[in-house]
């Protein structure tokens, strides 16, 4: 049973997942096992997501520019990524959940690339909630990989340049298909966007959230899309004002 009506639920929520190392390291523990504790986190979004009604959530799993943290720290995050989709692959599948995967695929190593296509492939005709993993993903990169797939196709004169609009860019991006998302949750009390949907995000409602990531509880989800259903989303134009002579 969903609590929010259709007029007031997102119905993309997209989250980036900040906050594991730190909740680790106030505790004296190793960074990874701030990553595992983080896994938990991701099955309790999960399916608070498919509790709420909303038909995409997208989790920013690891950035292009995570690459730059020690080795071994991003072996274990990609054993942890792999192994969460395995294991959750089928009781997810039983749920009718889609998953489908973000991100530039040619930098990842064979086993957790296979996991998620594996996924992606067991899932693809689902109808119910549509997970979306971003993995090794930058949103500069993949407008860049966008912008260079229409000018290919200018080239080949396949299109000309002057066709080129904001839609026909926004169908070479990883998201073609999917919906913008109407909100973007962020965990640790940072408040920016680290290179997540970009584009994507131009008309977003944020919400910044103080609890790091292992913290994120069904609780704290559903009271993000509770702050989403407060807000009022213009899109660059006004609210319809009550008339004074009417009272309408």
């Amino acid at each position: 049973m969903t609590r929010f009506p259709d007029s007031a639920r997102p119905e993309h929520v997209a989250i980036i997942m900040d906050g594991n190392g730190r909740w680790a390291k106030g505790r004296g523990l190793r960074r990874i096992l701030g990553h595992r504790k983080g896994v938990e986190a991701v099955r309790r979004t999960v399916d608070a997501a498919a509790e709420s009604g909303i038909g995409y959530l997208t989790m920013f799993a690891f950035s292009s520019e995570n690459w730059k943290r020690p080795e071994d720290e991003v072996n274990d995050i990609m054993d942890m990524i792999a192994l969460f989709i395995q294991r959750e692959l089928e009781n997810y599948h039983r749920k009718n959940m889609r998953f489908r995967m973000i991100g530039e695929r040619s930098g990842l190593g064979p086993k957790v690339l296979n996991a998620l296509e594996s996924a992606e492939v067991r899932t693809r005709d689902n109808t119910g909630l549509t997970v979306i993993v971003a993995v090794n993903y930058g949103a500069r990169a993949e407008i860049a990989r966008a912008a260079a797939a229409l000018a290919r196709d200018a080239a080949a004169g396949l299109i000309a340049p002057d066709e080129i609009d904001e839609a026909m860019l926004s169908g070479r991006l990883d998201t073609a298909g999917i919906p913008d998302p109407d909100l973007i949750i962020r965990t640790s009390g940072e408040q920016r966007l680290s290179n997540f949907l970009m584009w994507q995000g131009a008309y977003s409602e944020l919400v910044f959230l103080p609890c790091l990531w292992p913290d994120f509880s069904r609780d704290i989800f559903f009271e993000a899309l509770d702050e989403y259903a407060r807000r009022s989303r213009r899109f660059g134009g006004l609210l319809e004002e009550p008339s004074v002579l009417t009272g309408s």
